[in-house]
């Protein structure tokens, strides 16, 4: 990680931030998110106001890579991103790796290895650039992607930007019930948050991505030999309905059914070009807080909102729609958390969740400014999906790239070689 300096505040301005900084401890994943201690804020003596900036520039990462706001466009140059008139911070495009250099050993602890941006450019290179059967480098348009931390790790190998509107979770509804019914609040610990925390720890992220990759095979199955939409729609479906899945019903413009058509890369000539049998459906993973809406009670954006962000109980499917990248509000003065982590699954083949693994990052590029260079890691399940105070949901989503692609390789190995 980085050492925090006086002037941490100032150099904040443009900071992107994920939140696996540290390694958090390890819960169990059927425990729901985890309930690892204290929040990012506090365990990296950041100021409210750094967390602030941090969430600004979070939310306009997001926004840069979504196709629809830069259509055809090249995203702003490291030296053009780094504006302190126009607080757009020091993150930096980390420089071209050749393509023939191999990748230094990951660090490993426990369940987690840590290398460096650039070290992480020549693995990709090494193992996941493929294109038609050949090794690409790493262009700097891709650099620039990655720069950008956790959003930039699953942004440079799902393409165009993650749209979060296929995902999935867990919840145990009878567990809530339960334990609604038959425990009460721990002393000290007021009604909202004991509602908040019952909820938080009735959600199953293991049985959560478990769903996900079901349904990713099923769509995998229907997208082989289906050479137009119609063909894999009704493949589809009657792959569904023949396993007697609850997603047979959903309505034909849901976002379950038009995710493929509502894929960039699907449209693309260098992609799919409109043919379902070039594409293939991947995983990621998003953490975030339940309590975004505005209207709501102050306690429920304080500590969880029991009824936001549940999947639909037959489906498993998530309404994403009122994902506002939010950050989870504070109880008291000197609080402050950062709004969401994403981790790149792809396609992996392992069947034990405990042993899969997953790509993500510590925060933007900026070598020179006081966040520090960007940190790459490669968690096991149990690692990524326990969590900080920052959040209480984990879903598990699905978008497609070209089959071409080879950046969610069926085995990924922790660390290197």
């Amino acid at each position: 990680m980085y050492k925090r300096s006086g002037l941490l505040a100032l150099t904040t301005a443009g900071i992107v931030l994920c939140t696996a900084g540290i390694t958090p401890s390890v819960g169990r994943a059927a425990d729901g998110i985890g309930d690892a201690k204290g929040s990012y804020a506090e365990r990296n003596g950041l100021t409210t106001e750094d967390i602030r900036l941090i969430n600004a520039l979070n939310e306009k990462a997001l926004n840069l890579g979504r196709p629809d706001k830069t259509p055809g466009g090249d995203l702003p140059s490291g030296t053009e991103s780094w504006r302190p008139s126009a607080a757009a911070g020091d993150r930096v495009t980390p420089p071209a790796e050749p393509l023939d250099r191999m990748p230094d050993a990951y660090r490993a602890r426990g369940d987690r290895a840590t290398t460096g941006i650039s070290n992480y450019i020549r693995k990709w290179q090494q193992a996941y650039s493929h294109r038609d059967g050949q090794v690409q480098q790493m262009t700097e348009r891709q650099r620039e992607q990655l720069s950008y931390g956790c959003v930039g790790v699953t942004w440079v190998n799902s393409g165009p930007y993650p749209t979060n509107k296929l995902a999935f979770a867990s919840f145990d509804e009878d567990k809530h019930r339960d334990a609604l019914e038959n425990t009460g609040p721990r002393p000290g610990e007021t009604r909202a948050e004991f509602e908040g925390r019952v909820a938080k720890q009735s959600f199953d992220e293991a049985k959560g991505f478990d769903r996900a990759r079901d349904v990713a095979s099923v769509m995998n199955k229907a997208l082989d030999n289906a050479h137009d939409e119609g063909t894999y729609l009704s493949n589809l479906k009657a792959e569904l309905t023949k396993n007697n899945d609850a997603l047979a019903g959903e309505g034909s413009r849901s976002n379950f059914y038009s995710a493929l058509r509502n894929t960039p890369s699907f449209k693309d000539r260098n992609g799919g070009n409109s043919d379902p049998s070039k594409m293939k459906a991947v995983i990621y993973s998003k953490h975030f807080w339940s309590g975004q809406d505005p209207r709501s009670a102050s306690d429920k954006r304080t500590y969880g909102d029991p009824d936001a962000f549940r999947p639909d109980r037959n489906t498993g499917l998530v309404d994403m729609s009122n994902d506002r990248n939010t950050s989870r509000s504070p109880a008291k003065p000197g609080e402050s958390y950062v709004n969401f982590d994403y981790g790149w699954f792809g396609d992996q083949k392992e069947t034990d969740p405990d042993n899969t693994i997953w790509t993500h990052a510590n925060h933007y590029h900026s070598p020179e400014g006081g966040m520090g260079p960007m940190q790459v890691y490669e968690s096991k399940f149990r690692n990524w999906s326990s969590g900080y105070t920052d959040f209480d949901r984990g879903t598990y989503i699905i978008t497609f790239i070209p089959k071409s692609w080879n950046t969610a390789p069926a085995k990924v190995k922790q660390g290197w070689p």
